[in-house]
């Protein structure tokens, strides 16, 4: 038998504060659960709106991309695209929102300059590059957003288990405690109190 569960005031004072604080432990997980929520909601609702942003911008940048084959030879269009460097300019951070690590994407964002010559070269082609940096920054933005979803996600469904485990196992535990040894003590004062006027008539039936 566990020797915390004997009926002693130590222990009932010990099931008590192990109460409060699973009390206390059930709110905080409530409260960041509701955070982590929030926050996850905000980051679905902006998902959403740049998936369709890049939907619309991959249509335009391979419509372009299709007329520069059609204007230039799809052979020299991809010889040019390899004149185009490689991005190195992103940077990948993280930062804290109730102890669950998201990615924070830093992106140098400079001016577009074509790597290639204008000569022999169509507009077509200057717009097609230009649609695909701006998906290159969408898809960057999405990444970090959709990366952040599911840390969070998650984190929302450890918290979820953690406080069902405080609300429906922890919790009820102690509370059951603490009323079996407050009543476990309660009837060893009754059966003390009694004891003692049974002894103290005792007494008085002697000195008679």
């Amino acid at each position: 038998m566990d020797p915390n569960t004997f009926p002693t005031k130590g222990n009932l004072i010990h099931a008590k504060n192990s109460l409060a604080l699973s009390r206390q432990g059930y709110e905080l997980m409530d409260k960041k659960r509701n955070i982590l929520i929030r926050e996850l909601m905000e980051l679905i609702g902006q998902a959403t709106d740049i998936q369709k942003e890049i939907d619309e911008t991959f249509t335009s940048a391979y419509l372009a991309l299709q007329k520069a084959n059609i204007q230039m030879g799809i052979h020299e269009v991809e010889a040019l695209s390899l004149s185009v460097p490689v991005e190195t300019s992103v940077i990948i951070k993280r930062r804290s929102v109730m102890g669950t690590e998201i990615p924070k994407v830093e992106y140098d964002r400079q001016e577009l300059r074509p790597a290639y010559g204008f000569f022999g070269t169509k507009m077509s082609l200057d717009q097609a590059c230009e649609r695909f940096q701006k998906v290159k920054e969408l898809t960057i933005r999405l990444a970090q957003i959709e990366t952040s979803a599911y840390r969070l996600a998650y984190n929302i469904k450890k918290t979820q288990k953690r406080a069902n485990a405080l609300q429906n196992i922890t919790i009820p535990r102690f509370e059951s405690l603490v009323k079996d040894i407050q009543n476990a003590l309660e009837e060893k004062e009754r059966e003390e109190f009694t004891r003692l006027k049974v002894i103290k008539r005792m007494k008085q039936r002697k000195s008679q």
